[in-house]
């Protein structure tokens, strides 16, 4: 299957580039084929202007030259797979900032649906599960993300994996990396 990771993380050390590293390199090795997106890396502006603002009336609009391309983007690959740490209980600004843009009315909702049936969202949290549950973080990002967001755009085969525990030190970091091989290889 040809897949599309999306990121974006500043640092090319972090654990979310360790795990990106790790879901497609496990992805390649079980034969699918990876195209990685990274955000951050190619400078995606995640401001949302005017030119991709959604217009109700127009389920046909033409969004702008970038958005154009990170559609077709999208649409060379058959699943996508966002990998992102954690922020404020939800993505970080710059992966936001690509869905709301990309991710737009008649082409993600609307009169159409995602492209994609298969999207997965890994998200990596700093503290671990028990953190989550007691205020109920975990259920808020499901209803959020999984609901809010792919269940709104269509998407068959929509799932919300969180990997817990990032700053509560090396086990669970090695957790957290083997859980991704076990994710990589059920995809």
């Amino acid at each position: 299957m040809k897949t599309l990771v999306v990121t974006g993380h500043p640092r090319k050390n972090s654990l979310t580039a360790q795990v990106v590293d790790r879901f497609s390199g496990t992805l390649r090795e079980t034969g699918h084929e990876v195209e990685l997106a990274d955000l951050h890396a190619e400078g995606f502006d995640p401001v949302l202007r005017e030119e991709d603002e959604p217009d109700w009336n127009d389920t046909r609009k033409v969004y702008s030259p970038a958005v154009v391309g990170e559609m077709r983007r999208v649409e060379r690959n058959e699943a996508t797979v966002l990998i992102f740490p954690i922020y404020w209980w939800s993505f970080p600004a710059l992966l936001k900032g690509w869905i709301d843009r990309v991710w737009n009315h008649g082409w993600a909702y609307g009169d159409a649906t995602y492209p994609h049936r298969r999207v997965w969202l890994l998200g990596i949290a700093g503290t671990d599960q028990a953190a989550y549950a007691k205020r109920g973080y975990d259920q808020a990002m499901k209803i959020q993300l999984q609901v809010g967001i792919l269940d709104y755009c269509g998407v068959e085969e929509g799932r919300l994996e969180i990997l817990y525990g990032s700053i509560e030190g090396a086990d669970y970091v090695d957790q957290i990396l083997a859980d991704t091989v076990r994710l990589a290889k059920a995809f």
